[in-house]
């Protein structure tokens, strides 16, 4: 239990940092992840995207919608499945936000030494399969 609570301290103290970097950004925690796996993979069907996000497409379609709005990608109908791409202005945000974001990301987990955050993602692996 006490190892329970401590986990769930740790990601909120990550994720509240998280949030307001991302804010500053004015991107959501949403928007950041349809970026960071839109940029990481162009062409990743909206299917392929809900399940990368654990939502299903539905949920997914309003959030590209406001990010298409925007400006920030489109979507092109190959048959019965739409593909994903950043824009210009898109692709801009990404390659500014995303190693950004990491660098907060790796600054929070910075008091563990490197072969603890290698302990520490092995572990969580584990549980996680564990899990299902």
């Amino acid at each position: 239990m006490l190892a329970w609570l401590r986990l769930v301290r740790v990601f909120l103290k990550v994720e509240h940092a998280s949030t307001e970097h991302l804010r500053r950004q004015g991107l959501s925690g949403a928007q950041f992840d349809v970026l960071a796996h839109v940029g990481a993979a162009e062409g990743i069907t909206q299917q392929e995207l809900a399940d990368a996000l654990l939502v299903t497409k539905g949920n997914v379609c309003q959030l590209l919608d406001r990010m298409e709005r925007c400006g920030l990608l489109v979507r092109r109908q190959e048959g019965r499945a739409n593909h994903l791409a950043l824009t210009e202005q898109g692709r801009r945000l990404f390659e500014e936000v995303v190693p950004a974001h990491e660098a907060l990301i790796a600054e929070q987990f910075s008091a563990l030494a490197p072969e603890e955050q290698v302990q520490l993602l092995g572990l969580l692996r584990k549980l996680d399969r564990a899990l299902g």
